[in-house]
């Protein structure tokens, strides 16, 4: 029983602190230490509580009197305890109560009975036993010195395997010297915000309609984003001059969202914009991989690896949690790019660096984009032929390409406001393109990071695409009856699709 001169806190603190004495002998001392200490963070034993004597706690717990008095002048050290010749000890009002569980912020699916929200991969084809081995592989073969702080750019071997791989598969110009390694294509984008920063710019021009994370990124190193508008060959020449950036995100080889190609008269007036605004293109090549109807469109970095930076990552052919990616810069903006790699986190985690590059000289990560490919094909075709069956006389436009899909419902569908309330109420998670819209959503409300673009950059696109230049034929205002959806599909089995699908049309039947 604890002793009378403890009172309740002396019942309190033996209740807490019994367990530790079951440690093993030599550890005992930390473990009574670090269990007062977590009774006084989580705040069970409240500031201004007054501990046993040392002599009491140690009878109450049957250890020495020394191993209670050395972890009662640890804490009163750390601030934990306070304590006063013949005064007794007490809890320091110094703690506060610490969060009893960590909150899981990552971005999770709605729960909904059919999800086609895109930009999400299967995840289950992510390859475990391949991964495993080249894991394996490199823990057991990896020299000690490289376990030390890496090259900001990447491991030597792994720009050397992604320059043969990049250089094959996509057409680029890939000198390993050249070459970041870095966490994902969000990464890399804020490495070149802050290296267009260095240089001056204090605008960069941003697809419309287009990804929306390039908006917050780009903020987030000084630079603004200006929405540019398309047409039907990509990035509409007029508004771009008209815009007055010196800089531009674009997806070449498969627009997100719309899906549209960008065309080859197209590619070349955009290098001839580039140079002669002594500017650059910034190309994001989020799913170049993946075409189905024929062989992939090469990078644009490809014509002019000095007036273009090109990023990619394995975000959509093996997992975005491995947050692995690449930026192949042009020589103007390398410096300042390796630099603020540098000082951003000292370079990318070496095991993972390694792990990879074997993963790619072994040819997996070759059999892990067929695999792949084989895959989203299956499931775009299923969701074409569900999409004829459920919502017969609706157009999908854009390449067969990437994961995703613009589908135009006709008409009698719409409106697109009763549409999405019907499916979500039917427990169906869709994005229709407007909420791809900057000039919608981004810059006329200042939802999703677009509320700093300045007046002048407003009116100077909006003006520079008067009369309808640089509205694609898919994008431009049509009747507000239409419906037209932007649905992922690389995340669902063909069944699951045609599952969706079928409670969409119910929903919009009842």
């Amino acid at each position: 029983m604890p002793s009378a001169s403890g009172g309740g806190a002396g019942s309190v603190a033996w209740e807490l602190l019994l367990p530790a004495v079951s440690a093993p002998a030599r550890a005992r001392g930390r473990a009574l230490q670090t269990a007062l200490r977590e009774a006084v963070r989580s705040g069970r034993l409240v500031p201004g509580t007054r501990l046993p004597s040392s002599r009491d706690l140690a009878a109450d717990l049957g250890v020495s009197r020394g191993l209670v008095t050395e972890a009662y002048e640890q804490l009163t050290a750390e601030g934990y305890l306070r304590s006063g010749r013949g005064a007794g000890t007490w809890v320091g009002g110094a703690v506060r109560a610490a969060r009893p569980r960590a909150r899981d912020l990552a971005p999770r699916p709605p729960g909904a009975r059919a999800d086609f929200v895109p930009g999400t991969p299967d995840l289950s084809l992510f390859p475990r036993p391949a991964w495993a081995a080249a894991q394996r592989g490199v823990l057991a073969e990896l020299p000690h010195h490289e376990l030390g702080y890496p090259d900001p750019r990447g491991l030597p071997r792994l720009r050397t395997a992604l320059a043969e791989l990049l250089a094959r598969r996509r057409g680029v110009v890939a000198d390993p010297e050249r070459i970041v390694v870095v966490s994902g294509v969000a990464q890399a984008t804020t490495l070149l915000g802050f290296a267009l920063h260095a240089r001056g710019l204090r605008t960069v021009g941003v697809e419309d309609p287009g990804s929306p994370q390039h908006d917050g990124l780009y903020a987030a190193a000084g630079v603004t984003p200006v929405p540019v508008p398309l047409d039907d060959e990509g990035l509409a020449l007029g508004p771009l001059r008209a815009s007055g950036v010196r800089a531009v995100v674009t997806t070449p080889a498969h627009q997100y969202p719309t899906g549209i190609a960008c065309s080859a008269r197209r590619r070349a007036e955009l290098l001839d914009w580039a140079r002669s605004v002594d500017g650059f293109l910034l190309e994001d090549d989020y799913d170049g991989d993946f075409r189905y109807d024929r062989a992939p469109v090469g990078a644009l970095q490809g014509l002019d690896p000095e007036r273009v930076a090109y990023a990619g990552s394995v975000s959509k052919s093996l997992a975005p949690g491995l947050r692995l990616g690449w930026l192949l810069v042009p020589e103007a903006l390398a410096d300042e790019v390796i630099e603020r790699k540098r000082t951003m986190d000292l370079g990318h985690p070496t095991l993972d660096q390694a792990a990879f590059t074997r993963f790619v000289e072994r040819g997996d990560y070759d059999r892990q984009l067929r695999r792949c490919q084989h895959a989203y094909r299956e499931r775009r075709d299923a969701l074409v032929a569900a999409l004829e069956e459920h919502f017969p006389g609706s157009e999908v436009s854009g390449i067969a390409a990437g994961l995703h899909v613009i589908a135009t419902l006709p008409e009698r569908y719409g409106p697109e406001e009763r549409f999405l309330a019907r499916v979500t109420a039917a427990g169906v998670a869709v994005r229709p393109l407007s909420a791809c819209t900057h000039a919608r959503v981004g810059v006329d409300d200042g939802v999703r990071g677009g509320g700093g673009v300045p007046a002048h950059a407003r009116t100077g696109v909006n003006d520079g695409a008067g009369g309808g230049e640089g509205v694609p034929a898919h994008a431009r205002a049509r009747d507000s009856a239409e419906v037209r959806l932007v649905l992922g599909y690389a995340h669902l089995s063909p069944a699951r699709v045609r599952e969706g699908l079928r409670l969409m049309a119910e929903a919009i039947s009842r």
